[in-house]
């Protein structure tokens, strides 16, 4: 269909077939075939820990292929200003499970911190476990030998971390929004866990300067903060955000007691569950204490079929992130029985059972680029070129839908380009049937966010 869409006091103000110009000050933008759809919304990713990788030393199997190249990597790393050096996105297939000893032989003269590419694990060698203090630690997850030292692996602490590392500012957000902007996302879900009050200020000051020119919605702002009106500035409440970890899954009436006390606030829920233990005992406690509209389930890594009905009975919607596929798809074919692979990360059959279904991205877990996400949805290839699962594929269409539906309301259908509005845009270079035959980002030309460009390669 083709309509001329005028914008103005970041809205959309109306739409039309040959609008009239209403004035000499009013620009006008042709689209020259290309079509204009609402701005991306990635439904679920971490900002401050994505600006950290891109800022960070790759250890990821995809680049860094064994020990060698991994000090080879580490030695080419240039220190903070604090003398430290921090690697991301590692996997044992590397070369094997890191501990400190390990680490120190690949680089010990400076302080080392790698992540696993999980996110949940941190492995530091001998200089760095002696400057946060590992031996006196009392966190849970610090991991200890036979003798009760320390073996330089974190698990799930890393406000823990952060605490005892050298002081210093939260990363910069500008290369992630103009990173962002160039996929055409205008609205990101931020998913980290129980955010103190300075991060919460660091983005909001970051998207009041305009280094972060999306708009944000917060998983982990504490359940006591007031969320700004829609009409004013700043991020948004999510729903609240629960980790059942994998390695410590809390009872029954813990995890109870701790959804009631979101609900009686009036958050819904957005429940971390990446095994079917998790997603199982999840499903039991709500049964007992009932759902508020809202609740979702974050990844929904393994779903085996028999939960579907009891998902759309309790009315949950689903966050899940099928670039996962594409990203370490082999690594789940040889590690997940195949009995169990049409159960990854499943989305035709969640959409089949009427259950809300949103994409995202897990940035810096997953790949950022929204395209490549929805390439994964669509073909569901591991690297090998085999396909997991097929009968969870989406179409195309479908797949771009995932990104389209309201930030507050993963799996809504997808929002339109309609008078009042938001004018959160994107106008792409080619009819969305080309661009959907091979979705790429480089296919974004303009991107406005509240009527304002963000990126814009219009000449």
């Amino acid at each position: 269909m083709l309509l001329d869409v005028r914008i103005g006091h970041g809205r959309v103000l109306e739409t039309g077939r040959a609008l009239p110009r209403a004035g000499g000050a009013e620009q006008l933008v042709r689209a020259h075939g290309g079509a204009l759809i609402p701005g991306l919304a990635d439904h679920h990713l971490h900002l401050f820990a994505t600006a950290a990788d891109l800022a960070s030393t790759s250890c990821d199997p995809a680049t860094v292929r064994d020990k060698e190249g991994l000090a080879r990597a580490l030695h080419r790393a240039s220190p903070d200003r604090h003398g430290w050096i921090r690697g991301v996105r590692y996997h044992e297939s590397v070369a094997g499970e890191l501990t400190a000893a390990r680490l120190d032989a690949l680089r010990g003269e400076v302080p080392v911190r790698v992540q696993h590419r999980s996110g949940a694990l941190w492995m530091l060698n001998s200089r760095a476990v002696a400057a946060v203090r590992l031996a006196t630690a009392d966190h849970p997850g610090v991991e200890r030998d036979a003798t009760g030292r320390p073996t330089g692996r974190l698990w799930r602490a890393d406000a823990w971390l952060r605490n005892r590392l050298p002081p210093g500012d939260p990363p910069s957000l500008a290369g992630l929004g103009r990173q962002l902007a160039r996929y055409g996302i205008t609205t990101v879900t931020d998913a980290t866990p129980s955010l103190d009050a300075a991060t919460v200020a660091a983005i909001t000051k970051a998207m009041a300067c305009g280094e972060l020119p999306q708009r944000v919605h917060l998983l982990g702002e504490p359940l006591s903060s007031h969320t700004p009106a829609p009409e004013q500035p700043g991020p948004k409440s999510g729903p609240w955000k629960i980790v059942l970890a994998d390695s410590a899954l809390p009872g029954c009436d813990e995890l109870a007691e701790t959804i009631g006390t979101a609900h009686q606030a009036g958050r819904p829920v957005a429940v971390h569950c990446v095994t079917r233990e998790a997603l199982l005992l999840l499903l039991v406690v709500l049964e007992e204490v009932g759902t508020l509209p809202g609740d979702r389930l974050e990844h929904a890594s393994l779903t085996p079929p028999e939960v579907l009905p009891t998902l759309r009975r309790l009315g949950l919607r689903v966050v899940t992130q099928p670039g996962f596929l594409a990203d370490r798809g082999d690594d789940y074919r040889h590690d997940t029985p195949a009995d169990e692979h049409g159960d990854l990360y499943r989305c035709a059959s969640l959409r089949a059972a009427e259950v809300p279904l949103g994409l995202s991205s897990d940035a810096p877990y997953g790949p950022l680029d929204p395209w490549a996400v929805i390439r994964a949805a669509v073909q569901r290839r591991t690297g090998s070129g085999t396909v997991l699962g097929p009968g969870e594929r989406l179409t195309p269409a479908q797949a771009l839908e995932g990104y389209l539906s309201p930030a507050q309301r993963p799996g809504d259908p997808p929002r339109t380009i309609r008078p009042g509005a938001p004018a959160d845009l994107v106008l792409l270079h080619a009819p969305l049937a080309q661009v959907l035959a091979c979705p790429d980002a480089e296919m974004v030309r303009l991107v406005l966010i509240g009527g304002n460009p963000a990126l814009s390669t219009v000449t």
